[in-house]
């Protein structure tokens, strides 16, 4: 879907990205992860020409992007911000509806879109689509912001710190509710973040950048497994691999026949959200469930054994 190819970019005599080559596969997320300053956010700006790469080829479903006018490209690619980025006299309903109103989108359609993407985000429709930004929380106003990313049915999303600025609850509801319509749309996503907590939790890949240069792109179990530099190690904390392993995996494949006492967790859980429930509810097993249904359940033995394995 998106192929960059020894991309560089230098401002004055400064590079900012240097000799950079990914490709993202279509409906996959991939995160660009570093600190201030490592070339992350130019690097997205290159895919949506925000800024022109000083070398190199960028192409998006296979066609360079050099070849598209740069409006028209934009307009068949989401990008949200952090901080949001609306208009702040113009009603929820008509911020999400800016790009389906430029493509020419008859007023039911967007209406319908509007109303769509607000029940995605959890927002009711009838109490938000009339609201200012300015009434809104910071929260409300981030998810407004992607949902007018995503209100054209965009096949790219490109995201730059989109929850940088919220509160760690409502991040997580935030990263929640991208997965899940993600994975309804099969969107492709590329991510910048400078938090590795939140690229191992959203991306299918992971890049990270150093001083402009893509110093490792690897899954999120083979970052935690094998860190190419010392840099990678350093964005990793440091922390227990075992236990950012569990976190990655899920418990599903874990499930066995039985009952168990309390309030099942989902399937999809990860197995380290699993085994703290299990420890602190002080239970040996817990039921597992899908929309409702139990369908049977997960031992603390199996949990500690799936943590164990490297």
């Amino acid at each position: 879907m998106i192929e960059l190819a020894q991309v560089s970019r230098s401002f004055g005599a400064r590079p900012v990205v240097t000799d950079v080559s990914l490709r993202v596969a279509t409906g996959a997320i991939l995160t660009v992860v570093g600190t201030s300053g490592s070339g992350k956010t130019t690097l997205l700006r290159m895919i949506n020409r925000l800024v022109e790469p000083s070398t190199g080829t960028i192409r998006v479903a296979g066609r360079d992007v050099r070849s598209v006018a740069p409006h028209v490209l934009r307009r068949g690619i989401g990008y949200a911000i952090q901080g949001h980025g609306l208009f702040p006299h113009r009603t929820v309903a008509e911020n999400i509806g800016t790009v389906p109103h430029l493509l020419g989108w008859d007023r039911r359609r967007i209406a319908a879109r509007v109303d769509e993407l607000l029940g995605l985000f959890r927002l009711d429709p009838a109490l938000y689509r009339d609201r200012l930004p300015g009434a809104l929380s910071g929260g409300e106003q981030q998810r407004i912001g992607v949902a007018r990313a995503l209100a054209a049915e965009p096949p790219i999303l490109l995201m730059d710190e989109p929850f940088g600025a919220l509160d760690p609850i409502i991040r997580g509801r935030a990263q929640e509710d991208l997965l899940a319509i993600q994975r309804r749309y099969g969107t492709t996503i590329v991510l910048v973040t400078h938090d590795m907590d939140e690229a191992l939790r959203l991306g299918d890949r992971i890049a990270v950048m150093d001083a402009g240069r893509l110093v490792q792109e690897a899954s999120p179990a083979a970052l935690i497994g094998a860190p190419a530099t010392d840099f990678v190690r350093l964005l990793l904390g440091g922390r227990d691999r075992a236990f950012q392993l569990m976190a990655l995996r899920v418990v599903d494949e874990l499930v066995e026949p039985g009952a168990a006492p309390g309030e099942p967790i989902p399937v999809g859980t990860s197995v380290r959200a699993a085994l703290a429930e299990s420890l602190w509810s002080r239970r040996a097993a817990l039921p597992v469930s899908r929309d409702g249904v139990i369908l049977g359940r997960v031992t603390r033995a199996a949990l500690e054994a799936e943590g164990a394995e490297p």
